[in-house]
């Protein structure tokens, strides 16, 4: 059976082998459950190995229970966040963190996805006026929505201005594999030496069948992530199946060899859209997302051969996103695609 790929989502892509080992090699006897396993401790030392020990770990099913629950560990209902306009929290996630916060969202126009510490200092207005929704929480993605990077030093910047005003610092990090890999360096350098408070740690992007860490780098906060993850129903009562996986993806480099290699399709991918007269990148290529500006004719035609998201109608903005199991076959096939196209609609 021929199995078509698409360039619409990391996520679409299915389980690496490797990581599927994993969960067969996990699925023998019995374990405790809700984390009383041998897995979950393993996974639990490998977190502290990589962030230190004063880090607190805590699994959970999707990115956004992860981005949910870490909000809610940081504020109160009557607070607020502030994030860039295009934040997953903000435009991907329903009202989930509305909801389960009960906090307001702030949010600040991001032409190419990344905060500016001038736009944070805008936010943070009225305070202590029993009127207004207290800013608490500074949230922002690594890699952005516009698959863009922040350097260390623009972490840091941010988390300066963040913690001068007493607030605190929050990174989405569903594609935080994709960042390391890009920026060539290890995890903590750009989260918590960075000044990053609690961060989402992603998995599902890059190999796993489900699961995603919560990481606190302030102790303070997690004293009753507990309570808030069996209250927000991300308490997986088979934890090891989560925590196995998280082991393989951080054994033998395995996360940075997938993202290592969606990272480089997408720059492949970037390269040949750019040589395509008509077609316009949007965006820096940083890591594994492309957007481009095509005509829309060409769109639907092309849609027909590879499905990908429309990002932005009013201006025919695609988003391409490259995964771990993308090929060079995959890009050749469909820049040919572009290519036919762009020919038949000239």
């Amino acid at each position: 059976m021929i199995v078509k790929k698409t360039f619409a989502s990391d996520n679409y892509a299915g389980v690496h082998p490797e990581i599927m080992a994993a969960l067969a090699e996990a699925n023998h006897g019995h374990e405790g459950s809700y984390g009383a396993d041998k897995y979950t401790k393993e996974a639990e030392a490998r977190f502290k190995s990589m962030f230190g020990e004063r880090a607190e770990v805590f699994f959970v099913y999707n990115g956004t229970g992860a981005n949910v629950l870490a909000l809610s560990a940081m504020t109160r209902s009557y607070m607020a966040v502030i994030c860039p306009d295009l934040a997953h929290i903000n435009v991907d996630e329903s009202t989930a963190p509305e909801k389960f916060t009960g906090c307001k969202l702030l949010t600040v126009p991001a032409p190419d996805g990344k905060l500016k510490p001038e736009q944070i200092e805008d936010r943070i207005i009225r305070v202590g006026d029993q009127h207004h929704p207290q800013a608490r929480v500074v949230s922002i993605s690594q890699t952005t929505e516009y698959g863009t990077l922040y350097t260390p030093e623009e972490v840091s910047a941010i988390a300066e201005t963040t913690h001068r005003h007493g607030l605190l610092l929050h990174m989405d990090g569903s594609r935080i594999s994709n960042a390391a890999a890009a920026l060539g360096l290890d995890f903590k350098t750009f989260t918590s030496e960075a000044g990053v408070d609690v961060l989402s740690f992603g998995g599902t992007k890059n190999g796993l069948m489900f699961g995603e860490a919560v990481v606190f780098f302030n102790p303070d906060l997690s004293k009753e992530f507990q309570f808030l993850r069996k209250q927000g129903m991300q308490l997986h009562s088979k934890m090891r199946f989560i925590a196995a996986q998280f082991n393989a993806m951080l054994t033998n480099d395995l996360w940075k060899r997938n993202a290592q290699h969606a990272n480089r399709m997408a720059a492949k991918l970037a390269a040949g859209l750019s040589d395509i007269k008509g077609v316009t990148l949007t965006q820096k290529v940083q890591a594994n997302g492309i957007f481009a500006i095509l005509p829309p004719a060409v769109i639907s035609e092309i849609q027909e051969h590879t499905f990908f998201y429309v990002w932005n109608d009013k201006t025919s903005e695609i988003r391409l996103m490259c995964s771990w199991d993308t090929t060079e076959e995959d890009v050749e096939g469909f820049l040919n695609a572009v290519r036919t196209a762009m020919a038949s609609n000239n």
